[in-house]
């Protein structure tokens, strides 16, 4: 065998792998009430409980695909035989699924897949009485391509990309050519070079007039999310080859017009889960597991699409509907921010962070590789640069993420709120100062830095538990308050009070606000302003990205809520940190859902209500920098730069990324 043989029977090999890992990562969504599917078990040697991401991620794949069967098995529902030919469908229960269901009347489903794979699931058929119960007849054949063969399915272990003999077996085992046909590719086509895939295309529009493409893929390649992808599959020799040259819906959708088909319509899974999957659905879908990882999730359903291609005028009514979703295009600046590393080793997810003092940055909680832990860091800037000092209170901070740290007027950090795990919630506050009894020396000395931290025993009526929640310091009636807003907690999926504590006192007061309140909505920013607080967006009930900016403003009698109408209007998003300088509220990084790119700074001018997007640029960052679970802070140098810390995420299957070091972002441009 040549070289470039044994290279090509490798990577197909290795693509026959994936179909492993999926059928089980299904299995584990349907066992936990996802979806219902109880054929797929029969497929897998062993069941391994996936996380509560990797079920919800299967689950909408999933539904995606079934929402296209079944209409078109409803609008071909009148039809004298309809067809479902389904391309690399490995252990793919549909055919059992349908059957059992009585969907089939009429319907016949042909499935392709590698000889190998195709042995293999013809030996698991014949072998399961509740399997091979369901074929009327059955002629399992270890030598030529039909393995399974019956009046309602037939499974050939065929080679895709051999059009002329896929053709004449496809024929030979009675795919009818002018009936009506869904033609089903699941992650199947992007692992062909692009020439190959095409000509799939291409074949199955001249040769089928009556057919509806449905295809499931990746997209965008060219972010953070999309290098993680890519390089995920590059490990496993399972390269992603259509993702270049059709890196977005819109170049899909060219794609296919250009191959042939006469309409089609692609959307990625955050359209297609926000709009076409009932709110009712999605609220049972959201309840089944403790779940709090919806930076990973928006940004899986981004990288995926799930798109339909018609041929023939009755096959357009099965196509996808548009689901009614906004479209945000960003003002983006011509001038990109300049991005630099820290030579300082610091990681971590879900992290506060505060400027306790010039040159020093605490930074509590968050998770890294090593873990959860009770970690407090400082980030100390000396006559040599920054560098991290780990340091121990005297008293346990306790594990927490995605909490918050807001330094106060008087001196002193507040630590509030935050989660162990998405089913315990942190109820102690804590105030953190510098140690008066440390050793005389320079603060950027390690040994000259030493925090006392004290429990707070506070009186009064008390928020609930919460976390991904703002904790701003506002002044009232000369006296300094924290403003705890929004967040959410084990029972509440976003939560919209606010509550007030007299820091001084140590005491939650009530007072009156008048105005319209901000929706409910967590992760989202609050900044002190001007004696009060600017709140920006967040994550909304639905779990959809706010990008409104509210101000509370005091008054005589207490403090109201004024929304301010921004022009442009910034894209919605969460995850993201912000601060005021100078009248200007700076929005930082974060997850957004309807515009390409990621995130870099917004800048809105608090006075004349206008917005501009710039981007960062990343070219001296070696690493892909993913800005959501992170935190940063305005340093006090003479020229307005930005300290971000942390950040990344658990990008579905493919890995958890950490962003390795701190950055420190040059907003000259910006602020000018």
């Amino acid at each position: 065998m040549s070289t470039t043989n044994r290279k090509k029977q490798g990577r197909d090999t290795a693509v026959q792998g994936t179909n492993d890992s999926s059928v089980v990562s299904k299995v584990s969504a349907s066992a936990h009430g996802y979806f219902q599917d109880v054929f797929l078990q029969h497929f897998v040697c062993r069941v391994a409980r996936r996380a509560p991401l990797i079920n919800r991620g299967y689950y909408v794949r999933w539904r995606a695909v079934d929402h296209c069967v079944m209409r078109f098995l409803h609008i071909t529902g009148n039809c004298p035989k309809r067809q479902i030919l389904s391309l690399g469908a490995g252990f793919d229960s549909l055919y059992f699924r349908l059957h059992a269901d009585g969907a089939l009347d009429r319907a016949v489903v042909f499935e392709v897949e590698f000889p190998d794979v195709a042995r293999r699931k013809a030996a698991l058929i014949t072998s399961n009485m509740t399997l091979k119960g369901m074929l009327d007849s059955h002629l399992p054949s270890h030598a030529g391509p039909v393995h399974v063969y019956s009046s309602q399915y037939c499974l050939l272990g065929l080679d895709v990309r051999e059009e002329s003999q896929l053709e004449k077996t496809l024929g030979a085992a009675g795919l009818d050519w002018a009936a009506p046909t869904l033609v089903l590719s699941e992650v199947v086509l992007t692992y062909m070079e692009t020439q190959w895939s095409d000509a799939v295309i291409s074949w199955v529009a001249k040769l089928l007039p009556q057919s509806l493409f449905v295809m499931y893929e990746q997209i965008h390649p060219g972010d953070p999310f999309g290098r993680i992808m890519q390089d995920h599959f590059l490990k496993l020799n399972s390269t992603l080859h259509a993702l270049q040259q059709y890196p977005d819906t819109a170049a899909q959708r060219s794609r296919f017009l250009d191959k042939g088909w006469e309409q089609c319509v692609c959307l990625d899974m955050n359209d297609f889960y926000l709009g076409l999957v009932p709110e009712q659905e999605r609220c049972t879908v959201e309840s089944l597991e403790p779940f709090d990882e919806y930076e990973e999730w928006h940004q899986k359903c981004s990288h995926y699409f799930i798109l339909t291609a018609s041929r023939g005028s009755s096959m357009a009514q099965a196509l996808l509907t548009h689901p009614p979703v906004l479209s945000f295009s960003p003002s983006w600046s011509p001038v990109a921010l300049n991005v630099k590393t820290m030579p300082v080793c610091m990681e971590g997810l879900g992290m506060a962070s505060t400027l306790m003092s010039p040159g020093q940055v605490l930074l509590t909680g968050g998770s890294s590789r090593g873990g959860r832990g009770p970690v407090t860091r400082l980030l100390l800037r000396g006559q040599d640069g920054w560098r991290s000092v780990s340091m121990e209170p005297p008293v346990d901070l306790s594990v927490r993420l995605y909490h918050t740290a807001t330094s106060l007027p008087g001196g002193g950090v507040v630590v509030y709120g935050g989660r162990s795990s998405p089913l315990n919630s942190i109820k102690g506050l804590f105030k953190v100062t510098f140690d008066p009894s440390a050793p005389p020396g320079p603060l950027h000395s390690e040994g000259a830095v030493k925090l006392c931290a004290e429990q707070i025993v506070c009186t009064g009526a008390p928020p609930a538990p919460r976390w991904r929640h703002t904790a701003a310091a506002m002044r009232y009636q000369g006296k300094d308050f924290l403003f705890v807003f929004g967040g959410k907690n084990e029972s509440e999926a976003v939560l919209g009070d606010g509550h007030f504590l007299c820091v001084d006192h140590h005491h939650w007061t009530e007072i009156p606000v008048e105005g319209a309140a901000p929706e409910p909505r967590h992760s989202h920013s609050a900044c002190s302003y001007q004696g009060g607080a600017v709140v920006f967006g967040g994550l909304d009930r639905r779990g959809v990205p706010l990008g409104d900016t509210v101000v509370l403003r005091p008054t005589e009698r207490g403090f109201c809520w004024e929304r301010l109408e921004v022009q442009p209007p910034p894209v919605p998003r969460y995850s993201h940190s912000a601060h005021v300088t100078g009248g200007k509220l700076v929005v930082v990084g974060g997850v957004w859902l309807h515009s390409d790119g990621v995130p870099g700074v917004v800048v809105v001018s608090l006075t004349t209500c206008c917005s501009v997007e710039f981007s960062l640029d990343t070219t001296s960052v070696p690493w892909p920098l993913m800005l959501h679970s992170f935190c940063s802070e305005l340093t006090d140098s003479a020229e307005p730069e930005l300290l971000l810390m942390g950040g990344g995420g658990n990008c579905f299957s493919f890995g958890t990324h950490f962003n390795p070091r701190p950055l420190t972002v040059d907003l000259r441009p910006a602020l000018a």
